[in-house]
């Protein structure tokens, strides 16, 4: 692996902008942690409730060989990712996230997961995981696809499912995915160093509801980007949250099959997709990615840690594929993402862990 390069930093702030960022920064950081963390807290008394009125929604799980980290563990473990994140957003690699909380809606999105999470119990009690692929919308998507992920309801199809995916993923992670996602930044910051953003074809694949062509969109408004994921309910979303307009645009299509010719993107960036692959798809993922960057284009990737990334987490890893419907994370677990990426053309220059997640970049030679 490549040593990790950072583009220099920009000039420093002065010492009152320097102290007014910090104080932004972990306001809204502070909150974003504090909410997410609270209703995370308050799911797991919920479901231990249900469980002692209703034994038989106690999951099914094999004790994990690995360490399990606890609630305070965990939580110094987003405080170090939040230390990190402001490190690099005061070393310039990218802005400050510009987050104005509508707590109103965060209130009726909480209300909407708590509503929810007794039909994803009794899902998982009842390994209720086709119903997708059982309903109107069989068909419509590669059957790898048509899957209730995480058991959560309507999979990935359904505007539904696209309003609650943000509040699932933040009490997940207790409110760390998106100072998670924001690392794959630092590899694209020393990519973009010295080139005119106007004139770099930049891709988010698998964009969900647009989380990271947001985060994209916000460090280079000029760059021409197309969000692609396979969800047209996710895609509408996508749509909204970066403005689609001259610059930006959101497509429905398949990462194995990408509607761009060979050699056309500058820039490609993949959150959270790769676990979620069966094992040949990823390989053909990986060789369209190649395909498609032109020589010289950079692939930023983010996706969960593997076994021996941080020991600490290891028994983490081997829970969630277990308390979640995730029929291809024990694949991506032991896959050589390393090799997987060099065997379809592409060479690594970064690599790195970010809480629960780690992150890589690839250039084509």
């Amino acid at each position: 692996m490549a040593e990790t390069a950072r583009p220099a930093p920009l000039a420093p702030l002065a010492p009152l902008a320097k102290l007014a960022l910090r104080a932004r920064y972990v306001a809204q950081q502070g909150s974003r942690v504090g909410w997410y963390a609270g209703q995370a807290y308050r799911m797991r008394r919920v479901q231990q409730q249900a469980i002692e009125r209703d034994p038989t929604l106690k999951p099914d799980v094999e004790a994990p060989t690995g360490h399990v980290p606890g609630v305070p563990e965990l939580l110094r473990g987003v405080a170090a990712l939040s230390a990190r994140d402001l490190a690099n957003i005061e070393a310039g690699l990218y802005p400050a996230p510009r987050e104005n909380a509508d707590w109103g809606q965060r209130i009726r999105d909480a209300r909407a997961f708590f509503a929810d999470l007794p039909e994803v119990a009794r899902r998982r009690a009842d390994k209720r995981h086709q119903e997708v692929h059982q309903s109107d919308e069989a068909g419509k998507r590669p059957r790898y696809y048509e899957q209730n992920f995480h058991f959560q309801t309507d999979g990935w199809m359904s505007e539904h499912s696209a309003a609650l995916y943000d509040t699932q993923v933040e009490v997940l992670f207790s409110g760390a995915t998106e100072a998670m996602r924001r690392q794959a930044l630092v590899p694209i910051a020393r990519f973009m160093a010295g080139r005119d953003q106007r004139a770099v074809q930049a891709v988010d694949l698998a964009t969900g509801p647009g989380n990271m062509a947001v985060a994209l969109a916000n460090a280079y408004p000029r760059m021409p980007l197309t969000a692609i994921d396979l969800s047209e309910a996710y895609t509408r979303h996508a749509r909204v949250r970066f403005k689609q307009g001259r610059h930006h645009r959101a497509l429905v299509a398949k990462g194995e099959d990408l509607p761009f010719a060979s050699g056309s993107v500058d820039l490609l960036s993949c959150v959270f997709l790769f676990h979620e692959l069966p094992p040949k798809i990823r390989v053909a993922v990986a060789r369209e990615i190649a395909r498609t960057l032109k020589p010289g284009g950079l692939f930023a990737f983010v996706d969960s840690l593997q076994p021996g990334d941080t020991p600490d987490y290891d028994g983490l890893l081997e829970l969630f594929p277990q308390l979640f419907h995730e029929p291809y994370y024990t694949s991506y677990a032991t896959t050589d993402l390393v090799a997987l990426f060099s065997e379809a053309g592409l060479r690594p220059v970064h690599e790195e862990t970010a809480f629960v997640s780690k992150v890589l970049a690839f250039e084509k030679p």
